[in-house]
């Protein structure tokens, strides 16, 4: 996995792929014990709740298999892997976690050839588990993975609505 700007991603992502299988990104919420997943849509405009993956010391190489499949089924040109900024703009103590899950998939070897870049993901837990609130969940588990997932959808959302504003504001000013 090699790390790029988020620009430089998005470029690539409308580069790669085919007429038949445009290239898609998957949205990453990093916690301690599980990781949400969205994946947008093959516009690279919505970004859809996808799943939730369990996170443990021991389990890095399941998870870069399940990450290779996700690859292969969804065309994945690359991760936005959510990253806790503090109110400063500077990586906040949780950002550990992040970076520690992204050297460790690196490590495996078996996302070589793919990229991804970090965005900001403030508040995104919060503002879901407001959303979600209101449903009254009453099973923890499925309160939990409910958040993960849709705060990978919030990270993902937010960086498909800035890359696509980028673009649009680039093709104006070249008319």
């Amino acid at each position: 996995m090699r790390l790029l700007k988020a620009e430089e991603l998005f470029r690539k992502v409308l580069e790669g792929g085919s007429k038949k299988k445009p290239a898609r990104l998957l949205g990453l919420d990093v916690g301690s014990k599980y990781v949400g997943l969205a994946v947008s849509d093959e516009a690279n405009r919505i970004a859809l709740p996808l799943s939730v993956l369990s996170r443990t010391k021991t389990n890095i190489n399941l998870m870069a298999d399940d990450f290779k499949t996700l690859v292969s089924k969804y065309s994945l040109a690359g991760f936005v892997v959510g990253y806790p900024f503090n109110l400063h703009g500077q990586p906040s103590p949780d950002a550990v976690q992040v970076r520690l899950l992204a050297g460790e998939l690196s490590k495996t070897g078996k996302l070589d050839d793919q990229f991804y870049t970090y965005w900001d993901e403030n508040f995104t837990s919060k503002c879901v588990e407001a959303l979600l609130h209101p449903l009254n969940l009453k099973n923890w588990d499925e309160a939990k993975t409910m958040t993960d997932k849709f705060a990978a959808v919030c990270i993902l959302q937010g960086y498909l609505d800035n890359m696509n504003r980028k673009l649009r504001s680039e093709d104006n000013s070249e008319a």
